[in-house]
């Protein structure tokens, strides 16, 4: 029993006429079922030479209208599409098929084709979204003949909302060691083995002599924020506007941007001691993020 007001006006709609009577836009025809063939690597001899037949599985080849559209579709069908996409259920997703074969379709025969709504579900919930399943059978007919019956079922649904994942840093030769230190839970700053100048990002080589030999100190995680900005735009999927990006002075004299967590962004200073700390996002990020430290 419905109880939805939607869900009754959606199924008001069941054995409604989505396509009459029409025509497919060329007739059955030994290009197509060869370029088909190819496509699926199928060399069964039948669908070749002067007695070919058509692939059964090509029943909704000869529906389809291509890349000028769906001609032929009714009101009824274009109002219940309309009505979902009203109801948030904007996105659309091919779910499955099932196909009847009644005669061979050989090349030559022209096809006609009647559509109904034959079914619309209750509101689902499925990992895309929530949404409403809509089944339609066709028949597919050659001089009146009925030749195959394909059923099509589509989830009509809005997007489930999901937090995308955050973006990665770009790793290369020249910065792959600090990030194997950060999974580690260890910040290392670069130190020029010649005249034993930090440096922070990460370079090939010394800033301050040009000396490509380095080594690496470990920071202690003290640091204060030097400079921060806060973002409004452009927004970004994985981050909740408006948040503070921080540039961090640490104890040893290098500057390095992150977040201050637990901070409203109105919140963040100049001047605000922090302290180093990790954070997990997933199974294959680490980020250094860091801590107020309250005085």
């Amino acid at each position: 029993m419905v109880t939805d007001p939607l869900g009754a006006r959606l199924k008001a709609y069941e054995g409604r006429t989505a396509a009459a009577g029409t025509a497919g836009k060329d007739p059955v025809n030994l290009p197509m079922i060869r370029h088909w063939c190819e496509a699926v690597g199928d060399r069964n001899p039948a669908y070749t030479g002067p007695d070919a037949v058509a692939p059964p599985a090509m029943l909704q080849v000869w529906t389809m209208g291509g890349l000028s559209g769906h001609g032929g579709r009714s009101a009824a069908y274009e109002e219940l599409l309309a009505l979902l996409d009203e109801a948030g259920c904007t996105a659309v997703v091919a779910t499955d098929c099932e196909q009847e074969y009644l005669r061979p379709l050989r090349p030559g025969d022209e096809i006609t084709f009647d559509s109904v709504i034959e079914s619309v579900s209750e509101r689902k919930t499925t990992k895309l979204g929530s949404g409403h399943f809509v089944t339609t059978r066709t028949d597919i007919r050659v001089r009146g003949e009925l030749a195959g019956t394909h059923r099509f079922r589509i989830l009509k649904y809005a997007p489930a909302r999901r937090r995308p994942p955050r973006p990665r840093p770009v790793v290369n030769r020249d910065n792959a060691g600090f990030w194997e230190g950060v999974r580690a839970h260890r910040l290392l700053i670069q130190r020029c083995g010649a005249c034993g100048t930090l440096r922070f990002p990460w370079l090939p080589g010394c800033h301050a002599c040009g000396s490509p030999r380095w080594d690496t100190v470990e920071a202690r995680g003290e640091g204060t924020v030097h400079s921060y900005v806060v973002m409004h735009h452009p927004p970004f999927p994985a981050f909740d506007p408006p948040y503070a990006v921080v540039l961090v002075e640490l104890a040893e004299g290098v500057r390095i941007v992150g977040n201050v967590e637990g901070v409203p962004y109105d919140k963040v200073r100049i001047g605000m001691p922090v302290r180093l700390d990790f954070r997990r996002y997933d199974d294959d990020l680490v980020l250094p993020v860091f801590l107020e430290v309250r005085q």
